[in-house]
This record gives structure tokens, sequence and C-alpha cells, in this order.
């Protein structure tokens, strides 16, 4: 499912698109769920949630009491994901426009791993590309529903 560039440009996480081609074209609720997964995903990363910096308990023993000590967390440098498009349609190809900010590889991995299991239960998603403008069989302008294109609200 994932692929990295797909032969197209490098992913900026300052200003990128993020590809999503689907095996089938997508159903209404299906375009609720990845709609909803971005907007979380989104919500996380942007009250800095994805911090790899501040990893406390996830690098703890796990024979012990998770402890958190809330001054270190707050001495680690900050990570907020700054902003995100709406969710474009066109048939069986999606993509939303991102500005994570920071080079925080950690939120890529949240959101991958969602997709992941929403592709395996769920919608099918044949292939995820992080970066660039353009894509196979994607037609810039194109705002007509009645052409397969929507735009949904992240």
């Amino acid at each position: 499912m994932y692929s990295s560039t797909a032969g197209i440009s490098r992913f900026q996480f300052s200003n990128s698109y993020i590809w999503f081609e689907f095996y089938n074209i997508p159903l209404e609720r299906d375009i609720k769920l990845i709609s909803d997964t971005l907007r979380s995903w989104h919500i996380i990363g942007r009250l800095g949630g994805c911090n790899s910096m501040n990893m406390q308990l996830s690098q703890s023993q796990v024979d012990k009491r998770p402890s958190y000590d809330a001054i270190e967390g707050a001495n680690v440098t900050p990570t907020t994901f700054y902003n995100i498009g709406d969710l474009e349609i066109q048939d069986k190809l999606a993509r939303i426009w991102v500005d994570i900010g920071t080079s925080e590889s950690l939120l890529l991995d949240v959101l991958i791993n969602a997709l992941t299991q929403i592709s395996s239960d769920i919608i099918g998603i044949k292939q995820l590309t992080f970066g660039g403008s353009e894509f196979e069989n994607w037609k810039e302008n194109l705002i007509s529903e009645d052409a397969g294109s929507s735009f949904h609200k992240i």
C-alpha cells in the first residue's frame, strides 16, 4: 500500500500532497471514515501528540508501573502539525495537502498505521504516496461532482 514517492518529487513536510489510490471508487461511508481519520490525525498532531522526542512511556520498562515526568516532557522541543487542506477525490484517486511544519516522521507512521488497518478491514487502499503535485490521471481544477470529483472538509 505505501509508496514513498513512486516517481514523484520528494515529500516536503512543510508543503506536500499525500495521494491515495483506491482499488474501487470509495463510497460515501468510506470517504467519511478517511475524512474522520485525517481529521483525528491532524488534531493529535496539532496538539503535539506525535512528538518522537518525548516517548517516555514507550521507552520505559514494561514490568514497572508507568511513570511520566511532566517537567521532562515540557522541556522537549515541541512539534505541531500546522495545517491541512480538504480531501479531494476524483474517482479512485484522492489527495490532501499538508503542512506538517517539522520533519516529524512519527506523524507519518501514525497515519500509515491507521490507513493500513482501514485498508485491510474496510476500504482497500491500493497505494499511498507522499509528495508531488501531480499523479497519474489526476485532473487539476476539476470541480464538477458529475465528473466524479468531490471535496470534503477536514
